[in-house]
């Protein structure tokens, strides 16, 4: 017989206690002590040490006691020890026992008869129960609950021993009278779960008898019921019918564990839509009604379970899911956000924009801590809610535009990305919109969402007036000129030093002598005044204003990138201006004002007044921008006032073509073989069927003609997941079955015993390597001659690494003393088990490929030709998403650059970027790079990935 799991508790065995000290502590008189020295002596036993010299002590010292600790203390003494013999026979020393068990079932004490009660439940040793059954079954009609109620469970773990059946036939009998006479609640669960596991005909009896005060049973008993009925239905599916009916009745009890169960199995019983209807409604109900965060994150996982499945019944519950927005949990907001935002159709949306923009409206109090984040996740929710249905992106887009100025970044980039999408696909908004800007930039700080603005007023800035005030904002926020004072010493320095200091093209471009007006207010020509300008001077910390605009304050601050966004948004409205303008010294006078202050960026950039001087990239395409204005050409023109727009539509057009690519992948095709069973429920007999069965029916007859019923090779995979662990001439055989769950693994070792000899003792002693760790304790077990023994092995996963399991088989002959040792073949954990393809934005990609710190690159070494097919089998080999969309991987150029992403069950991110080209001679190279936050991730993908990528083709 198998003995009882025990699990591995940790004891310091520091300073550790020899037996003889435990033994002298029992022996005493100090009932204190004894209670030490027992939970001492049980801690060396539970860690695998073996005491036996106690045994007879705790007999004559311990066991009279009558201190209701050391009494409990006893019976887990008693349910750890060794209670056979090698060859399986209970140990002549447990009679010992029996007797003050016998005591202990008569005792006076109610609490000393429940304990012992429970005991018996662990109790597996036929000999030792015998004698106790009769007393046991007296306990049932004793005045105390607790002791009845434990009395039950005594009974039902009895009747379910090998032997029960013949030692305690009548015991159904006696428990259902008990159930049908019991007052106490907790009782009454026990009865009627001993009936539901060992006499179910009886259980299902007793239900329908008493079916009409279902209702005012207690939480436990309805839980038991809620079981039966699932256990029943997957037996009798022809009977669910009636049962459903007793589900739906039971969703109104008070209990909320009640109904969170009646909902689940409603959901897997029935897929009528009154029944779906009913348990969505049920979720929506404990969403709101429970405070426990916990339990809101599960009810709203049970909630996008039943959005994926029955999504036509979801999206009438849409606004009933948004009102876990109230709960301040950021988690909570972001699932409940991710789930409305799939449920959105044209019948819902206004409400459903309503909403957020309300919740919108709330951040604005600034009475909670992450009110910028929540936020940035709403501002994200009706940037998508608009994209899908422009129609109402009238009604957010100005509301959203006063976050222009947010101190969360995030959240005012994503403002600002989103105005920029919505002022191209709704053209009627353009002016609004533009109108808007220019009133709300005063209020933007971040460099990132300024220079996004500068592009959209650069682009979308298309009639007079719009043109002018886009050059009055940008030259009111950048201030006065020059952006720092020269000193008189500076000012005097000749032209040929000028012209050291500064690229002579500059100087060409800006040759031209042109009127302009100096910071100092005096007039002078263009290029005295660029010369001036450009001159090498000395700072005077004195000059800079305190009340600057924030371009001007990011342009001190050294943001040259900035700069040059700037430069390029005056040159397109400049030449914008040239089309709409008929006066030729209007035009002239704002193109000789955009070229001074260029000329001003430029100085700034190249004096020692900043910590850094400007980088080339921004210099040069200020430098481009100045070239432009002073000598324009209808192509450059076509190409700043049109291309770069035609630009951004196309990356829209991709980026809804990738989305809606996504959304195909996501649906899953299900086929029906052609000669399947289909029945039609119209030509069935419809008497005494209620109108939730005659859906039931329905819908199962659609699923059977869609094939939604069908397996996906279930078996086949459990065959592909056995691993051999001996040979087969060894004399024990064994082969294991790995499954892996989310954080242990489950090895299910099946071992033959090949010899025509018994094994004794034998034990399948594992060892990990990697973030794996073994929880229970290695057992011995007797194996007879050409017998099969199934042991389960649990192992905890901690970290997303491979990881290696390696041990062997010891055992014993009954000839031969010596232990025997069969060495396995070791397992191997994939770190494919671990991650799964998942999906992220390209900002979010690049941002986290900059902060991860652990890298490993792989190199090509492949014999595939072709680089997409190359491609594709990195992608099913690391079990990882492409992000870089399939437009952009479209044509043959021989080369190929694309991002994958993944993410671990622990939720670890995997990041990875191929880029490979084809050789003349077609064989391809380059690298594979690899990054992530651990080091686990790092070099597990990257051995996958060289073990992988030199095999054929997918």
């Amino acid at each position: 017989m198998e003995k009882s799991c025990t699990l591995l508790v940790h004891f310091d065995k520091g300073t550790p206690a020899l037996a003889n000290e435990i033994k002298e502590a029992l022996e005493g008189n100090d009932v204190q002590a004894k209670v030490e020295a027992l939970k001492k002596a049980i801690m060396l036993l539970l860690n695998g040490e073996t005491i036996p010299q106690l045994f007879i002590t705790i007999i004559r010292y311990v066991l009279p006691s009558e201190d209701h600790t050391i009494q409990k203390l006893l019976l887990l003494y008693f349910e750890i020890i060794e209670k056979t013999d090698s060859k399986g026979k209970v140990l002549h020393e447990m009679i010992l026992i029996c007797q003050t068990l016998l005591n202990n079932l008569n005792h006076a004490n109610e609490y000393i008869r429940g304990v012992t009660l429970r005991f018996l439940c662990r109790l597996k040793e036929t000999e030792v129960i015998e004698p106790l059954i009769p007393t046991v079954l007296s306990n049932l009609e004793h005045r105390n609950p607790f002791v009845r109620r434990n009395a039950i469970l005594a009974v039902m773990s009895i009747y379910k021993l090998p032997q029960g059946e013949q030692m305690m036939d009548n015991a159904p009998d006696l428990i259902e009278k008990v159930l049908a006479t019991e007052q106490d609640s907790a009782a009454k669960r026990n009865a009627f779960l001993m009936l539901f596991t060992c006499a179910q005909d009886k259980a299902v009896n007793y239900l329908f008898t008493h079916i009409d005060r279902i209702i005012d049973w207690g939480e436990q008993l309805q839980m038991v019921v809620l079981e039966l009925i699932r256990k029943v239905c997957r037996a009798k599916r022809g009977e669910k019918g009636k049962y459903i009916k007793i589900i739906i009745s039971l969703l109104n009890a008070p209990s909320a564990a009640v109904i969170y169960e009646c909902a689940g199995t409603l959901v897997s019983l029935s897929s009528a839509p009154t029944a779906i209807r009913a348990a969505a409604n049920t979720y929506c109900q404990l969403l709101l009604s429970q405070s426990d965060n916990n339990v809101k994150l599960i009810v709203l996982d049970r909630l996008n379970e039943l959005k994926s499945s029955h999504r036509e019944i979801m999206v009438e519950m849409i606004m009933d899911v948004l009102r876990a927005l109230s709960s301040p949990n950021l988690d909570i907001r972001r699932k409940t956000i991710d789930i409305a935002l799939e449920l959105i159709t044209t019948r819902n949306i206004d409400e459903v924009v309503l909403m957020l923009k309300k919740e919108v409206v709330k951040t604005q109090s600034g009475e909670l801590e992450k009110n910028g984040e929540y936020r940035q996740m709403l501002v994200q929710a009706i940037h998508s809610c608009a994209i899908k249905f422009p129609e109402v992106a009238s009604t957010v887009v100005h509301l959203l535009m006063d976050f222009l100025g947010d101190t969360n970044v995030a959240s005012a980039l994503d403002v600002i990305v989103f105005v920029r999408e919505i002022i191209e696909t709704n053209p009627k908004l353009r002016v609004s919109i533009i109108t808007r800007l220019l009133d709300t930039f005063y209020q933007i700080r971040a460099a990132r969402v300024c220079s996004c603005a500068l592009w959209i007023i650069g682009e979308y800035c298309l009639s007079l007036s719009e043109v002018e005030s886009g050059l009055s904002i940008i030259k009111q926020h950048l201030g006065e000129l020059p952006f720092y004072t020269a000193s008189e010493e500076g000012e005097g320095q000749d032209q040929h030093h000028h012209s050291k200091n500064v690229q002579q093209p500059a100087l060409a471009t800006v040759s031209s002598r042109r009127p302009a007006v100096l910071a100092d207010g005096t007039y002078a020509t263009q290029s005295a005044a660029l010369e001036t300008a450009m001159s090498p001077p000395t700072l005077v910390q004195g000059s800079l204003s305190s009340s600057m605009g924030n371009l001007r304050s990011l342009l001190l601050g050294g943001d040259f990138f900035l700069g040059a966004v700037v430069a390029c948004t005056l040159t397109k409205l400049v030449l914008r201006l040239e089309e709409v303008q008929s006066s030729k010294a209007e035009v002239n006078k704002a193109s000789s004002q955009a070229v001074l202050i260029m000329a001003a960026m430029l100085q700034l950039g190249k004096s020692s007044a900043l910590a850094h001087a400007i980088d080339n990239d921004s210099y040069d395409r200020i430098i481009l921008c100045i070239r432009l204005l002073c000598n324009t050409g209808d192509e450059v023109r076509k190409i700043w006032l049109q291309s770069c727009r035609q630009s951004f539509v196309k990356m829209l057009a991709d980026k809804q073509f990738r989305e809606t690519e996504e959304i195909k992948a996501k649906a899953q095709v299900l086929n029906a073989q052609p000669d399947d069973l289909i029945d039609f429920y119209h030509l069935k007999s419809r008497k005494g069927m209620s109108q939730l069965e005659l859906e039931d029916e329905v819908q199962d007859d659609l699923k059977r003609a869609t094939g939604e019923f069908m397996k996906d090779n279930e078996d086949a995979n459990k065959l592909n997941r056995i691993l051999q662990l001996t040979g087969f001439s060894d004399p024990v055989y064994a082969e294991a079955y790995v499954t892996v769950h989310h954080y242990d693994i489950v090895l299910d070792v099946t071992v033959i015993n090949r010899t025509k000899s018994t094994l004794q003792n034998l034990c399948l002693e594992l060892a990990t390597m990697g973030d794996l760790k073994l929880v229970e304790r290695p057992q011995n077990y007797t194996l007879a001659p050409e017998s099969i023994k199934n042991i389960r092995a649990n192992i905890k996963v901690s970290s997303t690494e491979t990881g290696v399991i390696f041990g062997n088989i010891v055992y014993e002959t009954s000839n031969v003393l010596e232990r025997n040792v069969v060495v396995l073949n070791d397992i191997h954990i994939d770190i494919m088990d671990y991650i799964s393809p998942a999906t992220c934005a390209d900002v979010a990609f690049r941002t986290m490929w900059a902060e991860f710190e652990w890298e490993n690159k792989v190199a090509v070494n492949t014999v595939i030709q072709d680089e997409k097919e190359f491609m594709n089998h990195i992608i099913k080999s690391t079990n990882m998403k492409c992000l870089t969309p399939l437009s952009a991987l479209e044509g043959d150029c021989g080369y190929l650059a694309a991002n994958l992403y993944a993410k671990s069950i622990f939720g670890e991110d995997a990041l990875v970027n191929v880029s490979i080209e084809k050789q003349a001679e077609g064989k391809l190279s380059g690298y594979i790079r690899i990054r992530s936050k651990t080091q686990g991730i790092a070099l597990s993908l990257g051995d996958k990935i060289t073990v992988k990528q030199k095999g054929g083709s997918v």
